[in-house]
């Protein structure tokens, strides 16, 4: 689980999640030349993944930030342990896609900005709700719709997942239904500015 692959010269991967993390950052182009350290946590609470900046160079200025994706390297789900491993790779891949939408809203706050955003994350449910969303739909426009629709699919039905845990999820994030019609406004968006471009 330790060894690690540096990928893009700025991206440090474990290697045990390598190519669903390849995977996600091909959909976001923008963040080729952002430093991103993926690692393996222990105890995150509420939560499989988390995005953040790092904080040791939160005040060099937006393009020289490094963050870090930390997963929780285990957890557990109803008394049974469960680990990052037995988390099938298409839902691994929408659960990367969402952090990566996380820092694609971090990237143009400012040091005190993401101060403040990281104060009112820990104490408001309702700014929870909004970064939440914001990284589904960061994920959404960029195209990765279908793993995120799995990635909701896995935690809400098909999962031993505590139902607190499904709560939380259903209550912060987009819904299946919120997602596909992001799609189709997507969808018609494109198809009209084809339409004005023939």
């Amino acid at each position: 689980m330790s060894e690690k692959i540096v990928y893009q010269e700025n991206k440090i991967i474990p290697r045990a999640i390598f190519e669903e993390a390849k995977t996600a950052l091909s959909y976001y182009p923008e963040l080729k030349d952002v430093s991103i350290k993926f690692q393996y946590k222990e105890d995150i609470k509420k939560s499989f993944m988390q995005a953040q900046p790092d904080f040791g160079n939160l005040f060099k200025g937006k393009n020289d930030r490094t963050y870090n994706i930390f997963i929780s390297s285990r957890f557990l789900i109803e008394g049974e342990e469960f680990s990052m491993s037995d988390v099938p790779s298409d839902i691994l891949i929408g659960w990367l896609g969402h952090e990566l939408g996380h820092i694609m809203d971090y990237r143009d706050k400012s040091a005190v900005g993401l101060m403040i955003f990281g104060l009112r994350y820990v104490t408001s449910d309702n700014y929870i709700k909004n970064a939440e969303r914001a990284a589904d739909t960061y994920a959404v426009n960029h195209g990765m719709s279908d793993y995120i629709l799995a990635t909701k699919d896995f935690i809400i039905n098909h999962s031993h997942l505590s139902d607190s845990y499904k709560k939380r999820i259903a209550r912060l994030y987009l819904s299946p239904e919120e997602i596909i019609v992001l799609v189709n406004n997507l969808e018609e968006k494109l198809k009209e500015a084809e339409e004005e471009e023939s």
